[in-house]
């Protein structure tokens, strides 16, 4: 049953959906989807709460929250890729 698991994660999910590994974007939306980025302020805010995670300091609320910041950055990488893919063709 793990295999389903991993299969269906969200990351899995939004792979299957986005495709990152077929291009198919115009040069226009490539650029920008390759503008989007985290923000200073969470930038900061995800290192501190890495730094409490190592330390193993993290609340319930704040794991949730890290969570939330791993999965954005999964799906903002996947979208990276099928850009700059895009732009290669």
């Amino acid at each position: 049953m793990k295999t389903a698991t991993i299969a269906n994660s969200e990351a899995a999910i939004w792979s299957r959906v986005i495709e990152p590994e077929k291009n198919g974007l115009s040069p226009e939306a490539s650029r920008s989807l390759l503008e989007l980025r985290f923000s200073k302020a969470d930038k900061s805010r995800m290192n501190h709460l890495a730094r409490k995670n190592q330390e193993g300091l993290l609340s319930d609320e704040e794991r949730k929250e890290l969570e939330a910041y791993v999965k954005v950055g999964d799906v903002l990488s996947l979208l990276h890729l099928k850009a700059r893919k895009s732009l290669k063709s």
